[in-house]
């Protein structure tokens, strides 16, 4: 049975998603920008099955996608164009697309949809070729808004981790996606800039950017939080996601030996970091899923197995986890407020960031290295507080209190069974704990 999706919309705070029907939206993506290139139907379903089941919301598929997208079919056997001509779309692959749409709908999945991977405008690195011009991106973009201005599970990415080289450049991202909006999609859109930046940036004068989205990069301390509060100094104000953070066994790019990859603790930090800095949401990315690794296939920066073995890493569960906990809460009344916490806070690994409900009845703290935090609880209009340490590895609450008075207080995570350090501190009125079912 079909199943209708909502629209996704800016909230009225201009920091937030919701649904058409009001309902707060928690972006948790996954990049898998080669989702309609590599996999059959079987392996799709397979994909989105595991995808739901660990509480992702969003999917993020690139249709011209990266790795030799325009030369090589896909598992149907079938090129996304007709002698590399972005007027000329082979209906067979976009069926691909369709059926993809269709089963990610099925289970409530929205699909951050990416027209083309950026080579194909600019090559500057991977193997393009460079197809488009101003005017067949407007074609392109066109067709892609007729095709799909009645499939509400989709957000717009243009860009493909690309900054545009020179005013051409610019100028095809912004007439393909005023070829999506004449074509007539309503869906939202967003930008996937290169690593390192910031999409209101670059094209923050543009109407057609509604979402703000970074690229962090793919090393360990990457400091995301800077990400995220630069992007919400730019107006006017949008929702801001980092579309693409370090990927879970990845090499540390950081080194330029690679010795160490990245693990669930540097896919952890990353997305709290972002949350409780302003985020509207995170995006989710493992080395070899990106790019739908399996044996016969090029591996990119090592990977060393196959996608669906990578399926399992424990970042991805972890991020369902993540999930879970702000959803709990009236999670998008949260403001930035460093000023809850006390004390000397270096911008090392083991910096810590904090959150404080607008109308002051709950805050949230992380602390990536498990450090103590001194609590200003007089920030919370309390009496009595109720605290939990949440571990983000394995979705557990700790009671630390129901009957904490509030005022100044240093809480010191205690040593457990986990092999995680970091930890999110959740601090709450009494009466608000007992409303939200704690």
């Amino acid at each position: 049975m079909e199943r209708k999706m909502p629209l996704l919309q800016i909230a009225s705070t201009k920091r937030h998603l919701v649904t058409s029907v009001g309902a707060p939206f928690f972006w948790l993506g996954d990049t898998a920008w080669e989702l309609f290139h590599r996999l059959n139907k079987q392996e799709v379903t397979q994909y989105l099955d595991d995808r739901v089941n660990k509480g992702f919301t969003v999917v993020q598929a690139v249709i011209l996608a990266e790795l030799e997208g325009l030369t090589v079919p896909n598992a149907q056997g079938d090129l996304p164009l007709h002698d590399l001509e972005p007027t000329r779309p082979n209906e067979p692959y976009f069926a691909f697309v369709d059926f993809v749409l269709a089963e990610a709908a099925q289970r409530g999945i929205y699909i951050g949809l990416l027209p083309t991977w950026g080579d194909k405008y600019n090559k500057a690195w991977g193997v393009g070729p460079e197809i488009f011009t101003p005017e067949n991106a407007f074609q392109y973009g066109e067709f892609l808004g007729r095709r799909y201005r009645e499939v509400p599970n989709i957000v717009w990415v243009m860009g493909g981790d690309r900054l545009p080289a020179d005013q051409e450049d610019y100028d095809i991202v912004c007439q393909m996606s005023a070829g999506i909006r004449a074509g007539g999609a309503p869906q939202l859109m967003t930008m996937h800039p290169k690593g390192g930046h910031i999409s209101s940036l670059i094209y923050g004068k543009e109407a057609w950017l509604q979402i703000d989205m970074f690229q962090s990069l793919h090393m360990k301390g990457c400091k995301e939080y800077r990400y995220v509060r630069k992007a919400l100094k730019s107006s006017p104000p949008r929702p801001i996601i980092d579309g693409e953070p370090g990927y879970e066994n990845i090499p540390n790019f950081l080194n330029k030996w690679q010795k160490h990859r990245l693990d669930d603790f540097d896919v952890r930090r990353a997305a709290y970091w972002s949350m409780l800095s302003g985020a509207a949401g995170h995006t989710y990315g493992c080395n070899e899923i990106w790019q739908m690794h399996a044996a016969g296939r090029e591996p990119q920066h090592r990977a060393d197995r196959s996608w669906a073995a990578a399926m399992q890493f424990p970042g991805a569960s972890q991020m369902g986890y993540m999930r879970t906990f702000f959803e709990r809460l009236p999670w998008q009344r949260l403001q930035p407020n460093q000023g809850f916490l006390g004390g000397i806070n270096w911008p090392t690994g083991g910096y810590r960031v904090a959150m404080v409900d607008e109308k002051c009845l709950f805050a949230i703290a992380y602390t990536p290295e498990g450090k103590p935090i001194d609590a200003k609880l007089g920030t919370l209009q309390a009496i009595k507080i109720k605290a939990y340490w949440f571990d983000p590895a394995s979705g557990i609450y700790d009671l630390i209190g129901d009957t904490i008075p509030a005022q100044r207080r240093r809480f010191t995570p205690k040593s457990t069974e986990s092999a995680s350090r970091d930890r999110v501190l959740l601090v709450m009125e009494e009466g608000f704990a007992s409303r939200c079912g704690f």
